[in-house]
């Protein structure tokens, strides 16, 4: 069974004003109003965030049935999309993993696998013991995916006050606060490097192959501060 009482600790810990469910919730504002607009109904809308769960995921599949792709071709895309969450997967779960927890709790809760929760976790686990972080884990889960539910219907509701610029700004303050996050996190030699590297070759990148120039850029720049931080430490 849940633990309760780390689960409503979880599920309270997007209280705060430097919480990320409040860019996470902003964000998602927009993504309901794009979706009212390109046709959705407020069922379909909330559908897809339910299931989604994800900022990008959620942009291709709305932009992927808006040009008329085949179901498959919006599965790929989304998919391939929503696969840069695998790394956060791999840091995430031997924090969470416990013999005394029952298996279905972590397949169960990998939907709650976003930068969002993934940063309140990274933030707060040292201070919960690890028998009880993947009911703690479910409640940060709950709240996010709650946050981000709430605010497409809100946007949904909303699109007719908001322009084009308004949509734009609101959609651009969950990446925002994440790279104000990872510029916070410079404080080891790898993850200084990385940022650093990414922010440069990113932009590079762009004139090569504007399609790939993040993956590209990030894979690259993460790549040499893996090497350099692996040499530095011997």
């Amino acid at each position: 069974m849940i633990n309760l009482k780390y689960y409503f600790k979880g599920l309270f810990s997007i209280k705060g004003i430097n919480s990320p469910a409040l860019a996470l919730g902003a964000s998602f504002i927009a993504i309901g109003a794009l979706l009212k607009n390109l046709g959705f109904t407020i069922q379909e809308s909330i559908f897809s965030t339910f299931l989604t769960y994800a900022l990008p995921g959620s942009l291709v599949m709305a932009e992927s049935m808006l040009i008329g792709a085949s179901i498959i071709n919006i599965f790929l895309a989304v998919w391939l999309v929503n696969a840069r969450l695998y790394p956060m997967t791999v840091s995430l779960m031997p924090l969470l993993m416990h013999k005394n927890q029952p298996k279905w709790k972590y397949y169960f809760s990998c939907h709650f696998i976003a930068v969002s929760a993934w940063l309140i976790m990274k933030s707060n686990y040292k201070e919960i013991k690890k028998e009880h972080r993947i009911d703690f884990w479910m409640g940060i889960g709950t709240a996010t995916w709650s946050v981000a539910i709430f605010s497409t219907m809100l946007g949904y509701f909303a699109a007719n006050f908001l322009n084009k610029d308004m949509m734009i700004g609101l959609a651009i303050v969950n990446p925002i606060y994440f790279m104000c996050m990872m510029i916070g996190a410079m404080k080891t030699l790898q993850v200084t490097i990385s940022i650093i590297l990414g922010a440069i070759l990113g932009p590079l990148f762009y004139f090569l192959s504007p399609e790939w120039c993040i993956l590209y850029g990030g894979f690259l720049a993460g790549t040499i501060a893996f090497f350099i931080g692996e040499q530095n430490d011997k």
